[in-house]
């Protein structure tokens, strides 16, 4: 595969990992507890994305944020988010209002440069 790497972190319940890895990006999943050395081992360096699945690994997107500055930060999950982390996160979304493939299809959009406000040539 190729493309935009995308760290998932937790059990994923809603598949979206599977809904990226279905539009052709890498996807390396992380089990909790994460630390910031699994972050790096899994590639935190040359991702696009992280998204957490699992609110209980929250302090993973500020880990996530110090070693790696310009990565999105993306939660999918209907529990929320605690306030430390959400000033550092940079999309909440809630399952129950947003289906995980349309959150998968703008994700990807976006890490590729085909999202919303991409710019195209034109002849």
């Amino acid at each position: 595969m190729s493309g935009p790497i995308f760290l998932v972190i937790g059990d994923d319940p809603h598949g979206l990992g599977e809904e990226l890895e279905a539009l052709g990006v890498t996807v390396t999943r992380l089990a909790v507890p994460v630390t910031g050395e699994t972050l790096m081992d899994a590639g935190l360096a040359d991702a696009a994305v992280v998204i957490l699945t699992e609110m209980s690994e929250a302090a993973a997107i500020a880990v996530a944020k110090e070693r790696h500055p310009a990565i999105r930060a993306v939660t999918y999950s209907d529990r929320a988010l605690p306030a430390y982390a959400a000033r550092v996160t940079d999309l909440a979304v809630d399952p129950d209002l947003v289906p995980v493939a349309v959150v998968a299809e703008e994700l990807v959009a976006e890490a590729t440069g085909e999202g919303v406000g991409a710019s195209t040539e034109t002849d």
